[in-house]
């Protein structure tokens, strides 16, 4: 039976449940720590959303160099380059956790962006949320020094501001990977990481899988001339 016109309109699309449930061109997939989920080259077909976990994006150049380019916590997109005509995956994705992705089809994120425009003001609010920080990523790697870069990424990677409260930083995240982001050696992270844990900035929490607290006093890093 066939909604009324009034009734369609009223029908209150949710993008919360859109992307927290199943459908046409929408699956729910289950990621291991670690394991791929795409990699450079894949065809560029589908996006993913992080419904659980955090994902590592990374990028190898043509002499074979890996760099990370982010990681994407609950809440964000990646693979979103699909929806601009690339054809194929300028990067890879992995887990760095236990994950569950909806991974949607390119055919039905650009359907649901053009019949529903909560879901696109959504979409569209959150690729400008990410492009602002992809500038302040630009301004950070051109003025501040290494120390200030590694204390932003642990703070941007414990959520610090969201809520007040930090959260655990990626079990077991290395130094290398640090590095990456940070663009300095693995050295001058361990060199930092060892001063700001002596500071009481960041905290160990040790156990099976390790963990790493970040407090607010880090803040003192990024502010401090």
């Amino acid at each position: 039976m066939k909604l009324s016109a009034a009734n369609q309109k009223n029908r209150g699309f949710n993008p919360d449940t859109f992307l927290a449930t199943i459908g046409a061109g929408r699956k729910l997939v289950a990621v291991s720590n670690k394991e791929l989920i795409f990699a450079q080259g894949d065809a560029a077909d589908a996006v993913f959303y992080v419904q659980k976990g955090k994902v590592r994006l990374t990028v190898v150049s043509k002499i074979g160099k890996e760099a990370t380019i982010a990681i994407v916590s609950e809440g964000n997109f990646f693979g979103e380059g699909s929806l601009a005509g690339q054809l194929q995956r300028m990067g890879s994705a992995a887990a760095m956790t236990d994950c569950e992705l909806l991974r949607v089809d390119k055919k039905a994120m650009m359907d649901a962006l053009h019949r529903e425009h909560a879901f696109s003001d959504m979409f569209v609010a959150y690729l400008l949320a990410r492009n602002i920080r992809y500038e302040e990523d630009l301004v950070d790697q051109l003025f501040n020094s290494s120390e200030k870069r590694l204390a932003r990424v642990l703070l941007l990677l414990a959520h610090f501001g969201k809520e007040g409260i930090p959260e655990t930083v990626v079990p077991k995240i290395s130094q290398e990977t640090l590095a990456d982001m940070v663009g300095t050696t693995r050295s001058r992270v361990s060199f930092f990481m060892n001063r700001f844990r002596k500071l009481g900035f960041i905290h160990y929490a040790g156990g099976l899988e390790g963990g790493l607290q970040v407090h607010s006093s880090l803040l003192n890093v990024v502010l401090h001339d």
